[in-house]
């Protein structure tokens, strides 16, 4: 996992100190000494996460954390407070401030690390989405990044899953005329019941007499439908292995036993404000892009949308010094196709190798109808020869598997050319990139057909 991770605190002891665990962990590190030089990296800068001391002078860490998230540019980047404080009124503080996260120093490592590797996690999902939104806003969709998503007029809809009844009892005290809380003390019920219902947060026991609550955190994890559901494991004292684990597994938050009113409701409010504002990122990123630049016969991706977000995707690229590649694939002699099945029959051809497009690459490639029957797949992370193999699979399943065709289900066979290129270290730009899989490709249809080539320069 590689990330950019920004320290910020007055004493150069303590930002080395942190420097060299992350430096260890292969995380980039910036690093900011007072709260002005933080802010001012934060905009201007890729930052993934923030390690935030609280006493400096100026401005304090808490002021930092609520202009930064009080900042549309900036409020999406996790922020882990650092401190000497050790009283709930300062946990609060922070998070009532914004704050993702509290530790208190010394920092276990431990704990540092499963910390901030949940937050990358959570980052790069509100990432993508906001790239894919700013693509929308770049085409001249709509101005998504402005809005405020962090609504909190309504009561967030909670589930526990506790089996004690006296815990029980206290959380549903403290969280009255807080959230809508549904109790059961059954995990198994419990999975099924966050299937099925749209809860905005699922707080889980440690306290169970015969059941690992990890598992149930994994199995929550594991499931489309609860996959970015907040999880805050509610632990004992003495549970820090536990803790540790579950964060590796995908929990957002913890509290500890016994449980402070006032520090429940900030974490609660802390994740249903970041589960709203990724939600309603999405949807309407979702609304917003589908009929723009969506091809309406194979459900892809259309040109428009890749000649926006293709340059975007290869800025990322080049600045975090990360591997991309293209590749674009043509139908063989689809004209004939057409000649012989119609333009009806062609459409069915177009859709049906859209579909295992879809299915031999990641959820996030891009993949798009170039035109006619040309398309293109982006893959982010992946260098020229993982990019040839995934090619050749594609390749492969259009020649081996017939396609269907007509009401009658008339099979004809099909193949496909492919052209790969991957972006240049040094100077290289968009047009180059595609001009080298565009040449690729056209060696690939003189040279017989039925084949990738990729292009190294």
């Amino acid at each position: 996992m590689t990330a950019r991770i920004l320290v910020v605190d007055d004493i150069p002891a303590n930002v080395r100190l942190l420097e060299v665990r992350l430096l260890a962990e292969y995380f980039e590190v910036l690093t900011a000494t007072n709260g002005a030089d933080a802010i001012e990296t934060c905009e201007n800068g890729k930052v993934d996460v923030v390690l935030l001391d609280v006493m400096m002078p100026d401005m304090d860490g808490f002021e930092v954390c609520r202009r930064l998230k009080s900042d549309p540019a900036t409020s999406h980047i996790p922020v882990v407070m650092i401190t000497a404080l050790d009283q709930v009124t300062d946990r609060v503080r922070g998070l009532e401030a914004g704050a993702d996260d509290f530790l208190t120093k010394p920092v276990n490592d431990l704990q540092l690390m499963t910390r901030v590797k949940s937050l990358v996690r959570l980052k790069s999902l509100t990432d993508e989405l906001r790239l894919r939104a700013s693509t929308t806003r770049s085409i001249g969709i709509e101005e998504l990044l402005s809005r405020n998503f962090a609504s909190e007029d309504t009561t967030p809809k909670v589930l526990l899953i506790d089996e004690r009844k006296s815990s029980v009892e206290r959380i549903q005290k403290m969280l009255r005329d807080r959230a809508d809380l549904d109790v059961t003390g059954d995990p198994h019920a419990g999975f099924f019941q966050a299937a099925e219902t749209p809860y905005e947060c699922v707080m889980i026991s440690t306290a169970f007499a015969d059941f690992d609550p990890l598992r149930l955190c994994s199995q929550l994890r594991s499931l489309d439908r609860t996959r970015f559901v907040p999880i805050i494991l509610l632990a004992e004292e003495g549970e820090e292995e536990r803790i540790i684990r579950g964060l590796e597994l995908g929990i957002n938050d913890y509290l500890m036993r016994p449980i402070d009113q006032q520090e429940l409701t900030a974490r609660l409010r802390t994740q249903v404000r970041r589960k709203r504002y990724n939600d309603q990122l999405r949807a309407s990123v979702t609304q917003t892009i589908e009929m723009a630049v969506t091809d309406g016969l194979t459900g892809l991706h259309n040109r428009r949308y890749l000649d926006s977000h293709l340059q975007t995707l290869f800025d990322r690229a080049v600045a975090r010094r990360r591997p991309l590649s293209v590749m674009i694939t043509d139908l063989d002699r689809f004209k004939s196709i057409n000649d012989a099945h119609g333009h009806d029959g062609g459409d069915e051809v177009l859709r049906e190798f859209a579909r295992r497009l879809r299915k031999n690459v990641r959820g996030i490639d891009l993949a798009c109808r170039f035109g006619g029957e040309e398309f293109v797949v982006v893959m982010p992370d992946t260098d020229g020869a993982v990019a040839e193999k995934v090619a050749e699979r594609i390749r492969a399943e259009i020649a081996q598997m017939p396609f269907a065709i007509g009401a009658e289900g008339k099979t004809i066979e099909v193949t496909v050319s492919v052209g790969v290129s991957s972006v240049l270290k040094g100077v290289d730009t968009v047009a180059a990139l595609m001009k080298r899989a565009d040449l690729a490709l056209y060696e690939a249809k003189s040279g017989g057909r039925n084949r990738v080539v990729a292009k190294a320069a």
